[in-house]
């Protein structure tokens, strides 16, 4: 029980910190960061990390072989992750980290969905834990559309910086431009998860999965910026938030955050990774109104507390799922040791 309260944990806390990713990659991109080559250089660093860190971890625990398909499959999840990560950083450079946040509440249904076609999740309405986890997506879904398109009236009055702009300052064009690509950068996210937990039922090894995904993802993305970023001076790094920005994102959210959704993703399934998802627009918004001085609104509020209640649903689906199989185990244990005594006495009588 400790094991599954520990993995919550986490979950959640690698929510609220890539949250605070959001923030400071719009800082950054306001700044003059070309999110291109913020990808690329993310990445990169993440290499510095994670090469030593699966050779460390893998010097005593040796890891399965590795075949041309497992290769061809981790190459897939490569590019599913290069493809997530320019179209959120981009639909944040148009939106906010708000939105890009809320948008999140959109992965847990996308997952629900290619889970159940893949087979990976059963869906049963007569039950009472599917019914939770069905009526829990639906619900976070409405909680993340309240927060983008109903703002409400102001609770809290900041002085915003000038740096960020709220929505309604944001032209219609950029707006709607950033909310197509973090909404498909939503469904890619999805699409990633599935083929992740793909990859880990049949080669278990998280970090060296993440490890090569990550070296697909630098040279993928590095040829994507070289040909989009034509201005040599693009691919400057400047010691200030940008440099900042690349190593937040580099330890903590391509590293850190990759090798957990990996491990999590083999221990619980996809559907339980991003049902943490919506948090995210929770921590967008406490950061937004701390530390950026935005103004919080009535919707926000609402948005929040609608998604916190889905969350507790599907999670109490989640829940009772588990406590049936392990109901179902301990009878299958119970019944079998009655048994062997009985066949062991007729052996002695024999």
């Amino acid at each position: 029980m400790w094991i599954s309260w520990m993995i919550i944990a986490v979950m959640v806390g690698i929510e609220c910190v890539e949250a605070g990713l959001n923030t400071l990659t719009k800082v950054a991109m306001t700044s003059g960061m070309s999110d291109f080559v913020f990808v690329v250089y993310s990445n990169s660093l993440a290499l510095l990390f994670l090469l030593p860190s699966t050779l460390i971890y893998h010097r005593k625990r040796p890891s399965p072989k590795l075949t041309f398909l497992i290769v061809c499959r981790i190459f897939l999840l490569g590019l599913l992750s290069c493809t997530a990560q320019i179209l959120l950083y981009t639909g944040i450079g148009f939106s906010s980290p708000t939105v890009a946040s809320a948008m999140t509440g959109l992965i847990p249904a996308f997952t629900f969905v290619l889970a159940l076609i893949t087979r990976m999740e059963k869906l049963d309405l007569k039950v009472k834990s599917s019914q939770a986890k069905s009526i829990g997506t639906i619900v976070s879904i409405v909680g993340a559309y309240i927060v983008i398109f109903y703002q409400g009236p102001p609770i809290m009055f900041s002085q915003s910086l000038p740096i960020l702009h709220s929505p309604s300052e944001s032209p219609l064009s950029n707006w709607i431009i950033g909310g197509f690509l973090l909404a498909t950068s939503s469904f890619v996210i999805s699409v990633l998860y599935i083929v992740q937990t793909w990859i880990i039922k049949d080669y278990p090894a998280e970090m060296v999965v993440t490890l090569i995904a990550r070296v697909f993802v630098a040279i993928l993305s590095a040829i994507i910026a070289l040909i989009v970023e034509s201005d040599p001076k693009a691919w400057t790094l400047r010691p200030d938030m940008e440099l900042v920005t690349i190593v937040y994102s580099a330890f903590l959210m391509v590293t850190i955050r990759s090798v957990i959704h990996a491990w999590a993703c083999r221990t619980k399934g996809p559907v339980f990774v991003t049902t943490f998802r919506p948090l995210g627009m929770v921590f967008a918004v406490f950061m937004g109104v701390t530390f950026l001085k935005d103004t919080l609104h009535v919707g926000s509020v609402i948005g929040a507390i609608i998604i916190a209640l889905g969350l507790y649903s599907v999670m109490w689906g989640k829940a009772k799922e588990v406590e049936i199989i392990e109901n179902s185990f301990i009878c299958r244990i119970n019944s079998s040791s009655e048994e062997v005594p009985l066949l062991q006495n007729k052996s002695i009588d024999v």
